[in-house]
């Protein structure tokens, strides 16, 4: 694979440690938040996870064509965007299978998240907490890079609005989806 790909993972990346900044995750209740979706409208997480849902966090997908530069491979758990967004794609017919709804979540604009579902040709909505509403609501870990509050990366298992299993931190991102699906074949 190319390094310098968004769709791969380049040698060497800080691997993120646990902060503890998830530990209060497990049993908590999603907010009453609308989030934007790519798919068009808002969704509220609490009203759509009746049954089992993955929603899947990422801090900020690349652009095509354009690198992200080495400062972000620097902080660790930042770099695999794309390849998290990938991976969960690639097994979404397992995830449907299961009955699973599969939702990614980044700070990104909906218009922004609309080219990324066109490029990427993802099967299911992103949601955009552009203003960390939902993030803040549910205290999920963030950080900060060039004026931007980003989201941590991770994964959430729900079942009927409460979360079951927290991924957190992921690494490597290419890998959370096939993680995530083991784990719901194990439960």
């Amino acid at each position: 694979m190319d390094p310098t790909s968004a769709h791969s993972l380049p040698a060497g990346l800080p691997v993120p440690v646990d902060d503890g900044a998830a530990d209060h995750l497990p049993g908590a209740v999603l907010p009453a938040v609308a989030l934007p979706s790519t798919a068009g409208g808002t969704v509220r997480l609490d009203m759509v996870t009746a049954g089992r849902a993955v929603l899947f966090f990422y801090p900020r997908t690349g652009e095509a064509g354009k690198s992200a530069g080495p400062q972000w491979d620097a902080i660790a758990g930042a770099r695999g965007c794309t390849p998290q967004s990938c991976g969960f794609r690639d097994l979404y017919g397992d995830f449907e299978a299961q009955g699973v709804r599969v939702l990614g979540v980044s700070t990104q604009t909906i218009e922004y998240q609309r080219e990324l579902v066109e490029r990427l040709h993802l099967p299911f909505e992103i949601l955009s907490d552009e203003k960390l509403e939902f993030a803040r609501a549910l205290r999920l870990p963030t950080f900060e890079v060039d004026g931007m509050k980003l989201i941590k990366r991770m994964a959430l298992i729900v079942r009927d609005g409460v979360i079951e299993k927290v991924f957190y931190p992921v690494f490597p991102p290419d890998r959370n989806a096939g993680d995530v699906l083991a784990w719901l074949t194990s439960h």
